[in-house]
């Protein structure tokens, strides 16, 4: 079938999307699984009627970095910086244990070990997306259980910008090496990037917003540039998009425009994330779900039930009361965007097989969606079917 415009592509998804939310929102189902659902029949593997899925993927990107650049906006560096001592045990320990699990399972379904080691890296993130998507603003801004979530999901997505420069630099010849000075190089450009941002915000950015501020169109303007130029150079210097708008947003954090542009950015965020989701239902192969759907459906049941339950008993551990901890686990109980990301890389690189890939994607789709029924289910959240837990 041949490629549609741009434009008919967004008639088809953002139409189709909001035809099949109204049926979720009669049947009080999250909006996100519509997203999928309708990516799924458009897509390349339904009805072919969306076929450049790759592009869309790659727009939908802009949605994940504007939610780093958000997120940056809301968060204060000294609370930030108290959470990260307690996260980091929580986030570590948990890791080795999501990995070790996934790994076992994976063996037990005929994997080679190299697959099973990638697919075991896969479970141990969570989705930064759907974990702070469903997260009240309230809770965000002013409770501490929204800064631990951000603080795990945070560091996280640190360990897996590790494992994506692992395997990007792990090629599938005989002579397989890591580069690991590489790796190092790449640590360090964190803290300068950081400082670079700390000293443009404040002689650059701030005293443009300040002397311009009856401009809103341009204050609009130079909030984007600015998210998307520090994503950018930061990926140049070997980090990624999503970390350098993190970086850009908290940059700006303490300075009084940061709700400012909260507020207006938000629908433009929106508008991505659609698209991010519509991807991830789009890409997805049916036709694979015949070799895979057991091991899937056994791997995504044991992730979701092991990952609230770890995440809550190791911070019970380190001081958090028992309601607050199983609050947190349940909303991280997911798989991550990330690791869909792995998987593609992996399989670029012919480390894993179109099997182990897709399984990484059945999982992490399942436990998108097995998750955010118990997220909305039982505690607040901006799309819960309870009028009583419905928060934004």
């Amino acid at each position: 079938m041949p490629e549609t415009s741009i434009v008919h592509s967004f008639f088809l998804i953002f139409t189709g999307a909001a035809i099949v939310a109204s049926f979720a929102l009669y049947a009080r189902q999250p909006l996100i699984l519509a997203y999928i659902i309708i990516g799924a029949i458009v897509g390349p593997f339904g009805l072919d009627y969306v076929s450049d899925a790759r592009m869309l993927s790659e727009i939908a990107e802009i949605g994940i970095i504007f939610l780093l650049f958000l997120l940056g906006l809301d968060m204060q560096p000294k609370s930030l910086g108290a959470m990260f001592g307690k996260a980091s045990f929580v986030a570590i320990v948990s890791s080795v244990a999501f990995a070790g699990l996934g790994y076992i399972v994976s063996i037990q379904f005929g994997f080679t070990q190299l697959e099973a080691l990638i697919i075991g890296a896969c479970m141990v993130f969570s989705s930064t997306i759907i974990g702070i998507k469903l997260l009240p603003t309230t809770v965000l801004h002013h409770r501490h259980t929204g800064e631990l979530v951000v603080a795990l999901l945070l560091i996280q997505d640190l360990i897996a910008i590790l494992v994506l420069l692992l395997i990007g630099s792990f090629t599938s010849s005989e002579d397989a090496n890591f580069e690991i000075l590489e790796l190092g190089t790449t640590l360090l450009m964190l803290p300068f990037v950081a400082l670079a941002c700390y000293l443009i915000v404040r002689f650059i950015i701030l005293p443009l917003f300040t002397k311009f501020d009856r401009f809103h169109e341009y204050m609009f303007l130079l909030s984007i540039g600015w998210c998307l130029g520090v994503a950018e150079a930061s990926e140049k210097l070997g980090l990624s998009l999503e970390i350098g708008a993190f970086i850009a947003g908290i940059s700006l954090a303490t300075s009084p425009i940061s709700q400012y542009i909260a507020v207006n950015l938000k629908p433009l965020r929106d508008f991505f994330l659609v698209l991010f989701f519509f991807s991830l239902g789009a890409n997805f192969n049916h036709a694979l779900l015949e070799s895979i759907w057991i091991p899937t459906l056994i791997l995504g049941i044991v992730m979701i039930a092991f990952k609230p339950w770890c995440f809550s008993f190791l911070l019970q551990k380190t001081g958090e009361p028992k309601e607050g901890a199983t609050e947190v686990g349940v909303r991280l109980g997911q798989i991550s965007e990330f690791s869909l990301m792995i998987a593609f890389l992996a399989f670029s690189q012919q480390l894993i097989s179109n099997e182990a890939s897709h399984l990484i994607q059945a999982t992490a789709i399942l436990t998108f969606i097995i998750n955010s029924y118990m997220v909305i289910f039982r505690y607040p959240s901006p799309i819960a079917v309870s009028d009583k837990l419905r928060r934004d």
